[in-house]
């Protein structure tokens, strides 16, 4: 059965931000599932199987008896699952796929996971896991975004750091008012920025989930100016 799409029941649909909800399908009986944390599922309503939508897991694969998602609103599928998706209602799901995998081996490397956005979605499985499992791999997530308004997950990224001495997450915000209380970094990512995290370049497997812009910037700085090969790369990007 867990090779096969389900229908799956939504246990819980939480609003993590006004256009942010995380949403937790739950397994249906029988459903033992072999995934890897980074991995994506496709999600449908019954009522519209030919309209479909991939979403990176926010969960990670120690997480069992559920999927989340977290869905910014945008498009026809994020506008009606964070608009009107809640607990009680049913989705089909498709099993996970995808090769966006964190690196926790061999022992000891470094995984760099810069974000725009809901970009940062798939980190929190990485980091989930590896904290959960005490790995020795090094995660520094650097995460861009308009205002302090706008991060999801932070709480619990906080808790983690707290956790995990080898986890280390950094925000950078954009558009801050003059209103906003901020003593962060203010700015776009920059090649200086990721950059300055690089202690071993050998050692660092880079990852960047968010716009076309922000992630072709993230390669050019891996291949181009760090000189490294593709394989040490992952790459995520929309619109």
């Amino acid at each position: 059965m867990s090779k096969v799409i389900a229908e799956m029941l939504v246990e819980s649909a939480k609003l993590e931000l006004p256009d942010v909800k995380t949403v937790r399908f739950q397994w249906p009986e029988g459903y033992e599932p072999e995934f890897k944390t980074g991995q994506f599922i496709t999600v449908y309503w019954p009522h519209k199987p030919k309209y479909k939508r991939a979403y990176s897991l926010s969960s990670c694969a120690l997480d069992r008896g559920h999927y989340e998602v977290t869905v910014k609103r945008d498009g026809k599928m994020g506008t009606s699952i964070v608009d009107w998706l809640e607990a009680g209602d049913k989705m089909f799901v498709i099993p996970p796929v995808g090769k966006f995998l964190p690196a926790f081996e061999p022992p000891g490397r470094h995984l760099i996971c810069v974000a725009g956005g809901s970009g940062v979605t798939p980190f929190r499985g990485f980091a989930r896991e590896a904290t959960a499992r005490n790995l020795d791999t090094r995660i520094t997530v650097l995460y861009t975004v308009r205002t302090t308004r706008d991060i999801i997950f932070e709480q619990e990224f906080r808790e983690l750091e707290a956790r995990n001495p080898r986890f280390k997450f950094h925000v950078t915000c954009t558009r801050l008012q003059p209103e906003d209380v901020w003593t962060g970094r203010r700015g776009r990512v920059t090649p200086e920025w990721v950059k300055s995290f690089v202690d071993d370049p050998a050692t660092t497997t880079f990852y960047a989930c968010g716009t076309n812009e922000m992630v072709e910037a993230v390669e050019h700085l891996v291949t181009r100016d760090l000189g490294l090969p593709k394989e040490q790369m992952k790459t995520e990007k929309w619109g």
